[in-house]
């Protein structure tokens, strides 16, 4: 027993140290990247969720609970969230896409981008990226709630500033001019 005490204790102070070096490399990389505070705290949370949860499953196991006790908890709890997750799949993609985004959009608040969608002209300057929304603020003023998971799909297009983004939107009123003549 003693052994097992000592061995979750070492497992605890494990998970602090792994925790903080996670947490230092993502504000790290979010300052790098020029990244929102809240964003850097958002994937910091989202992963120490996951470090918990390894964490619990470790400390089952060396206490002595049973691989069959764990198996049933472990397949009651994912069918639970697996049903509420398929009823709400969107909801665990934009979750997936903002974390995808967070490592990897070459786009930040500030750029001017157009994104590439056959249904809506969709050009203005990105004004915030949230957990589970892009939001673009078009020349005209209106504002656009673009879901992450659909921004991974599409081309966008970044400019240089403002006025290469006003000539394209020129470009764009021109060309749909003389389609309809």
């Amino acid at each position: 027993m003693i052994l097992q005490i000592g061995l979750v204790i070492l497992l605890i102070i494990g998970f602090v140290i792994i925790s903080r070096i996670i947490s230092n490399s993502i504000v790290l990389f979010g300052r790098k990247k020029a990244v929102a505070d809240v964003r850097v705290s958002y994937v910091i949370k989202m992963l120490q969720l996951g470090l918990i949860a390894i964490g619990v499953l470790l400390t089952c196991l060396i206490l002595g609970v049973g691989y069959g006790q764990l198996e049933v908890f472990f397949s009651s709890v994912f069918a639970v969230v697996g049903i509420a997750l398929f009823a709400q799949w969107s909801i665990l993609s934009n979750i997936t896409a903002s974390l995808i985004i967070f490592f990897g959009f070459p786009y930040h608040v500030g750029d001017w981008v157009k994104v590439v969608d056959k249904d809506e002209e969709i050009l203005g300057q990105i004004i915030d990226i949230s957990s589970f929304h892009v939001i673009i603020q078009r020349l005209s003023g209106d504002v656009v709630t673009y879901p992450n998971s659909l921004i991974l799909q599409k081309p966008v297009i970044r400019f240089v500033d403002e006025k290469a983004a006003r000539n394209m939107s020129q470009l764009m009123d021109k060309v749909t001019d003389q389609k309809e003549q």
